[in-house]
């Protein structure tokens, strides 16, 4: 999925320069595009808040489905991995103890592997801990659903389904910043 985006955007990217602005017409020059800079990796990104959840499915190794529309309730943060993703790997034990010491806020880490499922399960239980449940998403559609260009990537939503943040890349999970995060969708 994260591919047939890459060469969408590859086309389009094509497209622009087949065309772009042609100088030697006579006419005025087209003004140029204001092209907001990227948010820095791990940076609190609130442009999508209020948005509601998708209307997902998720299985787990055994095959067990989840609807994340059926969380709503209490607060969830979604968090996508892969193991082959080092910043993801070395998230893991915090989102563990996050999701132990907040028991009011369920956290569903999605692993965004396309092959070897079968190992995800082992994997997050030793790289991660005992909190956390290996949900799967082998087609990366979340992603996409999300527009995560990166990984890790993890979203917040509020009891009603609301998004009130996400954060693209690796982020630390422990102290007094993540707890006043986390209250915000008290």
């Amino acid at each position: 999925m994260l591919l047939s985006r890459s060469l969408k955007s590859v086309a389009l990217g094509c497209a622009v320069l087949l065309a772009g602005c042609d100088r030697e017409s006579g006419g005025s020059a087209q003004p140029q595009a204001s092209i907001a800079a990227p948010l820095k990796a791990g940076a609190i990104d609130r442009s999508r808040k209020g948005s509601q959840m998708p209307d997902f499915q998720l299985k787990d190794p055994a095959g067990k489905a989840l609807n994340l529309a059926h969380l709503k309730g209490k607060p969830v943060l979604i968090n996508l991995w892969a193991t082959w993703c080092a910043p993801c790997v070395a998230e893991l034990p915090q989102l563990d103890q996050l999701a132990a010491n907040n028991p009011g806020i369920k956290v569903l880490t999605v692993n965004q592997d396309m092959d070897k499922l079968d190992r995800v399960a082992p994997f997050l239980a030793q790289k991660g801990g005992t909190s956390l449940e290996p949900w799967l998403n082998p087609d990366n559609s979340l992603a996409f659903q999300f527009g995560a260009e990166t990984l890790p990537a993890t979203v917040y939503y509020d009891a009603e389904g609301r998004e009130v943040w996400r954060v693209l890349g690796e982020r630390t999970w422990t102290g007094e910043d993540t707890k006043a995060l986390l209250a915000e969708a008290e």
